[in-house]
C-alpha cells in the first residue's frame, strides 16, 4: 500500500462461523471508525452487517460510547483494526447452564 499525504493504513474484521474477511485500507488522517467500515465496502460484501446497529471494536476493545468512544466519535490511529461483532446466540450463563446440564 503506498501511503497518501496524510492517510494512514486501518483494518476492518468481520467473521462468520464459515468465512472471514479482513480488509486493509487507507484512510484520511481524522477518519472514524464508522466511516472506515463504509469506506471499506465490507458492508456491500455481507449485507448481514446493519451499520446503523453494528457492535464494533477496536483490538477487542468495545466502542460503546461509555467506557470508550462510539464508533461514530473514534478517532482513528494508524494500524488500528476495527472488529465487526456478531450478535451473540445466547448469552455466556445461558452456555455455561447448558454446559453443566450435559454433565
Amino acid at each position: 500500500m503506498s501511503k497518501a499525504a496524510g492517510a494512514i493504513e486501518v483494518e476492518v474484521a468481520w467473521a462468520t462461523p464459515e468465512r472471514q474477511r479482513i480488509a486493509r485500507l487507507e484512510v484520511p488522517r481524522g477518519t472514524t471508525a464508522w466511516e472506515a467500515v463504509k469506506l471499506s465496502g465490507i458492508v456491500d460484501e455481507f449485507p448481514e452487517i446493519d451499520l446503523e446497529t453494528a457492535v464494533m471494536g477496536i483490538f477487542s476493545r468495545k466502542l460503546d460510547g461509555k467506557r470508550a468512544p462510539a464508533p461514530r466519535e473514534y478517532v482513528l490511529k494508524p494500524r488500528d483494526r476495527i472488529e465487526i461483532y456478531r450478535p451473540l446466540r445466547i448469552t455466556p450463563m445461558e452456555a455455561r447452564k447448558l454446559r453443566a446440564r450435559k454433565d
